[in-house]
């Protein structure tokens, strides 16, 4: 019984214990994840769809905007990341699903894909990201969306065409929320300018007339 009673005690020391590790063990902090807004979309510019396809690879991206962390630069060249926030993925993802939904909505290209279906085309768009963060210029936050991209041949792996494209748009606030509503124009807005310059450009290809 004396061994019995023991071993009671030492059980019971050890759950009072345990009870107290976990109330000093920190409280899990809430993470936010936001969705890239989409804006409405503009009507698709009139004219037939052209005859050729295209596929869209992820843009190339550093570590710091390969990752589903808010980026934000508050002054000089220092990149911090909003506390308790993150993208559904990382922006790399974003921006290539917007590319394509902005393709598909234009409707002037035949053919859109991207390299997760693995379909032939005749063109692929290929990127480097080179900024998606948001910059304070002033006391404003701004959006900041910058993406070198090229037309590639897929037959012949040239280069056929290059352009960098670069939208700062100015936040409505500096909640968090404010700025990603920010993301989602200046992304909407860039992606509505890589369309009209890549459908010219791959019309410019097919017909033998490279821009």
């Amino acid at each position: 019984m004396r061994r019995a009673g023991a071993i009671i005690r030492w059980a019971g020391m050890s759950l009072a214990v345990l009870a107290s590790a976990c109330t000093l063990l920190p409280e899990q902090k809430t993470v936010d994840i936001y969705r890239l807004p989409a804006t409405q979309a503009a009507p698709a510019p009139g004219g037939r769809a052209q005859a050729w396809s295209l596929r869209i690879r992820s843009p190339h991206a550093n570590a710091v905007l390969d990752s589903a962390r808010i980026a934000v630069i508050v002054q000089g060249d220092q990149i911090s990341t909003y506390g308790g926030a993150r993208w559904t993925d990382a922006p790399p993802t974003l921006v290539r699903t917007r590319l394509a939904q902005a393709f598909r909505l234009d409707g002037r290209v035949a053919s859109v894909s991207t390299t997760d279906s693995n379909v032939r085309a005749d063109l692929e768009l290929d990127s480097d990201l080179r900024a998606f963060q948001s910059e304070y210029r002033g006391a404003v936050p701004h959006a900041v969306v910058s993406l070198d991209v090229r037309l590639i041949s897929t037959s012949t792996r040239r280069v056929v065409a290059s352009r960098s494209f670069e939208v700062a748009q100015p936040a409505g606030g500096v909640e968090v929320p404010a700025v990603v509503s920010a993301f989602g124009l200046a992304t909407d807005a860039l992606a509505a300018q890589v369309v009209q310059w890549a459908v010219e450009q791959g019309a410019a290809v097919q017909s033998g007339r490279p821009e």
